[in-house]
């Protein structure tokens, strides 16, 4: 495996993001960054970020749970952000992104956590935590779904995964903007594009949307659909928070609530924004988590 590592140099000066870097290695010489912020012996909560963003994109939420007194750890997937970037698209498979997160879990020994996901955060998180069940406390999805493959693929999904495979421009701000209400400013869209030096550099990016099950036969749709009985048997808290304008996951959050028990009774909530709603509503999505923690800890 051949890894690339992008320098240090271009994350300084970010806006916003004053966090210190931690790395743990997933599997010899391929490291994960993450953030760590707020007290040690607070309870954890994982924030786990999708495609094409990295940990900047929890900037603003970070410092506010972390103030509530809570331990917040915001990993970098591998390939983006800070983490190491292998440089062929075929290291990115669904089941790597999972070994690389559980041994990320497993090394700094997380127990009681709250899972935040969104996005591709979502398509991983909820398969690490229903692997998982005894390390996380609850779950709080954003936009996001975890995909059987057992439903029609739209022609826009189509054309974005062509696009991600074979366009030669491969404009990640752009597509942070598209999914953002609120317009980001040129340094926030120049923090999206930090991770990337050269094209080469994204793989992890492009990679993701051929890896979404699009068909029953789909390697990763079982192992989802195994993921699913799990959820459907899940009792802990399970929170949806989506937001009103994003085409992509809208009414799924419904769909959750129905099938998961955990999801029974708990505060739903819908925010304004689009599909980065935590670029649009940082502080509401804050609140949610240190509302459902308050709950535990009230009990």
């Amino acid at each position: 495996m051949r890894i690339l590592r992008t320098d240090e140099a271009r994350f300084e000066g970010l806006p916003d993001y004053p966090f210190l870097p931690n790395y743990q290695e997933v599997e010899p010489g391929l490291r994960m960054h993450f953030v760590e912020e707020g007290p040690a012996n607070g309870a954890p909560v994982i924030m786990l970020h999708g495609e094409p963003t990295w940990s900047y994109l929890y900037r603003h939420m970070i410092p506010i749970v972390a103030a509530a007194g809570h331990r917040v750890l915001a990993p970098d997937l591998i390939g983006f952000g800070k983490s190491d970037k292998p440089a062929s698209l075929s290291d990115y498979s669904y089941d790597n992104h999972l070994r690389w997160l559980s041994h990320w879990l497993e090394a700094l020994d997380i127990r009681g956590a709250t899972l935040v996901c969104q996005n591709w955060g979502s398509l991983l998180g909820l398969r690490l935590a229903t692997d998982n069940p005894d390390r996380f406390n609850r779950i709080i999805v954003g936009n996001g779904m975890l995909p059987t493959g057992d439903t029609r693929v739209s022609t826009t999904f189509k054309v974005w995964k062509a696009f991600a495979s074979h366009s030669p421009w491969f404009p990640v701000s752009k597509m942070v903007q598209l999914g953002t209400e609120r317009t980001l400013t040129k340094r926030e869209l120049a923090a999206y594009e930090a991770p990337f030096p050269r094209d080469e550099y994204k793989g992890g990016a492009r990679a993701f949307p051929a890896l979404i099950p699009t068909s029953h036969a789909d390697v990763s749709g079982a192992a989802n659909r195994e993921a699913w009985r799990k959820l459907e048997k899940w009792r802990k808290p399970f929170i949806t928070c989506f937001s009103s304008g994003d085409p992509i996951t809208r009414g799924v959050d419904r769909q959750m609530q129905r099938r998961i028990p955990g999801a029974h009774g708990q505060p739903h909530m819908t925010l304004p924004g689009g599909h980065f709603l935590q670029e649009d509503s940082p502080s509401s999505f804050a609140r949610v988590i240190i509302d459902a923690l308050k709950h535990e800890m009230a009990a």
